[in-house]
């Protein structure tokens, strides 16, 4: 019971330490194992369901797959490009509240040579940082989430159907032009030529269809 104890407590500080001041970043990682565990769950329906034959599965499992990586990476990419623009422009005074902008101007942290300039980082080039950090960090954190929310949003309604469609249309095409480019080799039989089996093959068709006329 100690040694669980023990784990939990260990399983909880690793979480502090790695989301406890960052939770647009928790928000992510746990948005791409959601998706990963999604997809495996549509995979494993697909692979394990008896009533699928395995021809179907042969192109429904590449199906999903592919579906999921669209998903995956479309999520990630641009729920973390969103969140670390988000970042970015708050960290270089370009994003702000009015305490973090008077507090920049009272120490002579102002114009284009600091607010908004991209090497410019409050958390790391103000000596005296602590004295706003409990107005930044909370601001920083809540524009992290922000950001992260309208990634999620944009990737799962937006961009992911679209990639989405464009995968299937392109899968679509090739089909057809496998199907359109497959045609059935006509074979005469020994001792005569390809021209004179089909002209045989005319004839009796042409015989068969008089006696049947009344």
């Amino acid at each position: 019971m100690s040694s669980l104890s023990k784990a939990f407590s260990t399983f909880k500080t690793t979480l502090y330490k790695n989301y406890g001041e960052n939770p647009g970043k928790m928000l992510v990682h746990t948005g791409v194992l959601g998706w990963i565990l999604s997809s495996l769950a549509q995979v494993s329906a697909v692979v394990f369901n008896d009533k699928i034959s395995p021809e179907q599965k042969s192109f429904l499992i590449p199906q999903e797959i592919a579906d999921a990586a669209i998903n995956i990476l479309s999520f990630y990419v641009i729920t973390t490009s969103m969140k670390g623009l988000a970042s970015k422009l708050v960290s270089c005074g370009k994003l702000t509240t009015k305490p973090i902008r008077d507090f920049l101007q009272k120490n002579g942290i102002k114009g284009k040579k600091y607010i908004g300039n991209a090497n410019f980082n409050i958390e790391k080039d103000l000596p005296n940082f602590e004295d706003i950090k409990s107005e930044y960090k909370p601001f920083k954190n809540g524009v992290d989430v922000v950001a992260s929310t309208i990634g999620s949003i944009i990737s799962c309604n937006i961009v992911t159907p679209i990639l989405r469609n464009m995968y299937a249309s392109k899968k679509q095409k090739q089909a057809i032009a496998k199907m359109n480019n497959f045609s059935p080799k006509i074979s005469a039989p020994k001792g005569i030529s390809i021209s004179d089996y089909q002209k045989l093959a005319s004839v009796k068709f042409s015989n068969n269809s008089a006696t049947m006329k009344i």
